[in-house]
């Protein structure tokens, strides 16, 4: 099979997937669509070819965007990969792709260390974060205030104010949302 195929054969499934995911019947899909059900029906089996203008209205009816439906997919987008950073005590899941220059990021960190205090360990960027603690302790340092987030509590905070996190009495994991500057000053390993 080609790779074209392979596409092909792919954006028929994504079609019919969609649809019976949205507890369509093919006359639901074809009457959004200005189509016949049997068109959908062939598109779908693959014995009519798609058009781009049927394509977009297809798309547009299953409440996604052309993109999406044809975006081919590789293995390797499948497997998030740890990054280890030894000397700061911390390993990194990215679990968003880089979505924009302004996109957030969600990632999984293991925190080892315990937080860094004094004046130079705490940062400042512009934006907010949010975290919530999966596992363990986290040590919130804001300035002057020291917060203890324990499991299944979440802290988010403007990070104009002076912050630092590590963990308490072992390992924490926790599950964050970071701004771009909260992604390069937290994550700067992974930049």
């Amino acid at each position: 099979m080609t790779q074209d195929a392979d596409i092909d054969a792919l954006v028929r499934k994504r079609i019919r997937g969609l649809r019976l995911a949205r507890g369509w019947s093919l006359d639901d899909l074809a009457a959004r669509c200005f189509l016949s059900p049997s068109t959908v029906s062939r598109i779908e089996t693959g014995h009519r070819r798609i058009g781009l203008d049927q394509l977009t209205v297809i798309a547009r009816s299953l409440g996604t965007t052309l993109d999406q439906l044809v975006e081919s997919v590789h293995d390797e987008d499948v497997v998030i990969r740890p990054e280890r950073d030894a000397g700061r005590g911390v390993t990194t899941w990215l679990l968003s792709r880089q979505t924009g220059p302004g996109g957030p990021i969600v990632a999984k960190m293991r925190l080892t260390r315990p937080v860094r205090r004094g004046a130079d360990a705490l940062k400042v960027h512009p934006g907010r974060d949010w975290f919530t603690v999966l596992s363990g302790t986290v040590v919130l340092m804001l300035a002057e205030r020291e917060i203890r987030v324990e499991t299944g509590q979440a802290a988010e905070f403007s990070t104009m104010t002076p912050h630092a996190f590590g963990a308490l009495d072992g390992p924490a994991e926790l599950l964050g949302i970071l701004d771009p500057e909260g992604r390069r000053t937290h994550l700067r390993a992974l930049s």
